[in-house]
Parts: C-alpha cells; structure tokens; sequence
C-alpha cells in the first residue's frame, strides 16, 4: 500500500502513474545502466527518457547513456561498442544536503573554528 502511494504522489521515487502510463503507452525500451536505470525512446518520436532504480538522482546516469540521452548521439551504449575513456572517472554520488557534504573551514556546521581576521581588510565607506 505504501508503494501504491508513494507512487502516487512523489516524482523522486522511481516513476509516477503519469510516466508509467506515457511509458506503455508511447515507450521503447532502449536498455539498461550498471546501476538499474531504464532507459526508454517514443515510437517514432524524438523524446527520450529514464527511470531510475531507486531515487531521482540525474548524477547516476552514466557517460555513455548521458550522451544518448542529451542527443549527442543517436546510438545508445547498448547498440554501440562504448568503452569509458581512460580519463573518465567512476561515478561518485552527490552528497550535497547529506552529512557527508563538503563543508569548508569556518562554515557553521564544521566543529573547527573560523580562522582569525588578520587586519588587511579595510571596509570601503563613502568620501574616502
């Protein structure tokens, strides 16, 4: 029951009613990403889209289907021979919002104090 609902009525949760329905109604299965992402095309159409596995988070789409996707290439890694570039490196996810997330020195959520002013900063102020 709690499934039904959440895909009732949050987008960030896999897929909505909405999509799932576009989806048999005008989908093309195109293939699927090392994380469990789908990937589908409209019947003669130009759109393209993805459901993810888990929750909506566009930094899991891989390179290969990140090009497919944002039409840089008509051919999907699953049609293709892709292989990574050297240079490329594994997907890392986005912790923005997470305890885990870059909090840099003298930000207030860091248990390190703010380094002390050292006086080479006058304040502007008309007339001067």
């Amino acid at each position: 029951m709690k499934h039904l609902l959440l895909t009732f009525f949050t987008w960030w949760n896999s897929d909505t009613w909405g999509t799932r329905f576009f989806t048999w109604r005008k989908g093309e299965f195109v293939g699927t990403d090392e994380f469990g992402n789908k990937y589908y095309k409209e019947r003669g159409g130009k759109r393209r889209w993805v459901i993810y596995k888990n929750l909506a988070e566009a930094s899991q789409i891989p390179a290969g289907w990140h090009g497919w996707m944002h039409y840089r290439t008509d051919t999907p890694p699953t049609e293709s021979d892709y292989v990574a570039r050297e240079w490329e490196i594994a997907h890392s996810p986005n912790l923005t919002g997470t305890p885990n997330a870059y909090r840099p020195k003298g930000s207030i959520l860091t248990p390190e104090k703010r380094p002390e002013v050292t006086g080479d900063y006058h304040a502007w102020t008309p007339g001067e």
